[in-house]
């Protein structure tokens, strides 16, 4: 437990300075309307509403967060915008809340589905999970059936044995749902507490993306109904307003639970964790900061938003 608690203070500090390049993007901009105001008015709230919405926030979630932030002003008689912060903290905070329930998988017999387009680190996703999985002492099997990508069985056999997991499939151009359908076998054989499937994220081929999907769908139903079902699209946090869209589109074909959303260290764009949680109630479950495997955590709100909101004068 104290090695978890090392880690999780040794990843805030990443994530305060991963999210450096969001917050000058979005909390400079508040932080100077709360200064720059001396009373609070509906100037005031556009002021807010426009640097929310350039941050990426999203109109949705930038509205929902500016009616909460105008009840709590009212209800608490507050006159003045320097007492706002804390209360626009709070109201952003309870946008992403993700509830208790958001990692169920990892306390049954389950069958977690990783979604990507190529190049958003889906495939190393899945290996650090392979690795947090395998920390906790379960038994995992990794499913190779993103068949389309050349250098993704390579790739995920590099992580098998990095996470001492049993790894099934990974030849080029063999049929996705044939190799879903050997690793369901063997996860079962084995008695493995999670079956970690890479699967192809083609968007630019939507019908034959669904398709797939149903048919792996269709076999898990079939051959493991007991497993608990889990589908996670990874997206690219630098690509902003693109990673909405995309998760949107997935959406469509499939039933997302949940979001990984990597590389929020190098970008400004940060905000649209929030955005994606609000436009399409699927909750944010892990963020990535990072190359290494504890650079992949699980996605703490308060955590969240204290990194962003980080001022030099407190402690790290």
């Amino acid at each position: 437990m104290a090695e978890e608690q090392k880690e999780s203070m040794g990843f805030f500090k990443r994530l305060v300075s991963g999210l450096g390049k969001t917050r000058d993007n979005i909390v400079s901009g508040i932080d100077s309307i709360f200064s720059g105001f001396s009373h609070i008015d509906d100037d005031f709230y556009e002021e807010l509403e426009e640097v929310l919405i350039m941050g990426d926030l999203g109109v949705t979630a930038t509205y929902d967060i500016l009616e909460d932030l105008k009840a709590k002003v009212k209800e608490q008689h507050i006159k003045e915008p320097s007492q706002c912060r804390q209360l626009l903290i709070d109201s952003i905070k309870e946008q992403m809340d993700v509830g208790e329930t958001a990692y169920e998988f990892e306390d049954q017999t389950s069958v977690v589905m990783v979604i990507g387009v190529n190049g958003v680190g889906k495939t190393t996703t899945i290996g650090k999970l392979a690795g947090k999985l395998r920390a906790q002492n379960k038994k995992v099997v990794l499913a190779a059936a993103d068949t389309f990508r050349a250098a993704a069985g390579e790739q995920l056999k590099e992580w098998a044995s990095r996470a001492q997991a049993d790894l099934i499939g990974g030849q080029e151009g063999s049929d996705p749902a044939s190799v879903v359908y050997d690793a369901v076998a063997a996860a079962k054989a084995r008695h493995a507490d999670v079956l970690l499937c890479d699967t192809a994220g083609r968007l630019h081929n939507k019908k034959n993306l669904m398709e797939e999907l149903h048919k792996i769908y269709r076999i898990l139903e079939k051959e493991y109904p007991e497993a608990y079902l889990e589908t996670l699209v990874v997206l690219d946090g630098t690509t902003g307003q693109n990673a909405l869209q995309q998760a949107r589109q997935f959406a469509e074909v499939a039933n997302v639970t949940g979001i990984i959303l990597t590389k929020l260290d190098g970008t400004a764009k940060g905000g649209i964790a929030v955005a994606i949680q609000s436009e399409l109630d699927i909750p944010v479950k892990y963020i990535g900061v990072g190359e290494s495997i504890h650079d992949l955590q699980k996605f703490d709100a308060d955590q969240f938003v204290n990194a962003l909101f980080h001022t030099s004068e407190e402690n790290a």
